[in-house]
């Protein structure tokens, strides 16, 4: 069957979901709530002209997009991110012994394998993030196998370990899902539509799970939208999402993504924001702080 054809490889629209009666997620020691930090590396991965693109990358600090032309400001931007967001980042972690999954480009990782390595050493997970930061919706489908190929080379190669997760900016294509189960993945992020993993029936019959991710509880929104303007804002919102979901998980346990990148909360004047909420955390207690490795792992064992 040709992969050119979507329909049979998309999962189908499910909008009733666990109906009001989830299962009982049963998180480590009875954790009320799992959080998973994902810490996008994208850095060198984003499209410039100076590197030989068609065109520059549109969403970063400054909207004076140039179109035609080079754009150092733009890329002296995202070498913010590596240079010292990073560091700052997962020191941060470091204090408060918190493991997050590094979402990952393949270009990124190839280009800087030392941040990798960093992330490995440090007990991170790398999963991936797209061979370049890209939305896959209209890669054609050899170029799509051949570009989740790349990103799993490069973050093998880097760290000596195979990436078992995946991440698509933006809209995947109705064929992701069924490159990335033939590829051996474990588990893909794109999927916005629950507070609660879900189970794929995988046709070659390797476990596979859909694991939640959201753009509310993401710094995205300090340059997308504007929609937080300080560390206050956003830390003040992903906790209020952690108190809520923290209080119905005395009966039905739930799990948070919250989204963090390394040239926007990486900054002097963002990066509170990480500090407040680990802290947070720390002090509600019954909350399972995990990668997401270990979370897709988790709940593939519910049902075993």
């Amino acid at each position: 069957m040709s992969l050119n054809h979507p329909i049979p490889f998309a999962v189908a629209r499910d909008l009733l979901g666990y109906q009001g009666r989830p299962p009982h997620a049963r998180w480590p020691e009875g954790a009320r709530l799992a959080v998973s930090l994902v810490v996008n590396f994208e850095e060198g991965a984003e499209y410039a002209i100076a590197e030989g693109d068609r065109h520059n990358e549109a969403v970063y600090e400054v909207i004076d997009r140039l179109d035609t032309v080079p754009d150092p400001c733009l890329q002296s931007h995202f070498d913010y991110g590596t240079r010292v967001g990073w560091w700052r980042i997962m020191q941060v972690l470091e204090e408060f012994g918190a493991a997050c999954t590094v979402s990952a480009c393949g270009a990124a990782v190839q280009r800087l394998p030392e941040l990798a390595r960093d992330a490995f050493r440090r007990g991170h997970e790398i999963s991936a993030h797209g061979w370049r930061w890209e939305s896959h919706a209209q890669l054609p489908a050899e170029v799509e196998r051949d570009n989740i190929r790349r990103t799993v080379a490069a973050i093998e190669q880097a760290t000596g370990v195979r990436p078992v997760g995946w991440h698509t900016r933006s809209a995947s294509s109705p064929r992701t899902r069924a490159l990335l189960i033939e590829q051996g993945f474990l588990y893909d992020s794109d999927f916005y539509g629950d507070d609660l993993p879900v189970r794929v029936p995988n046709p070659q019959g390797r476990p596979y799970v859909m694991l939640p991710y959201a753009f509310d509880t993401n710094d995205m929104h300090f340059q997308h939208t504007q929609r937080f303007s300080t560390a206050k804002e956003f830390a003040d919102y992903v906790i209020e999402a952690i108190d809520w979901l923290w209080k119905e998980g005395e009966t039905q346990p739930r799990m948070l993504s919250i989204g963090l990148h390394l040239r926007m909360l990486g900054r002097p004047a963002r990066i509170g924001a990480l500090h407040r909420i680990l802290a947070h955390i720390q002090q509600k207690g019954s909350i399972w702080v995990a990668r997401r490795d270990a979370i897709a792992n988790h709940w593939l064992q519910l049902d075993a």
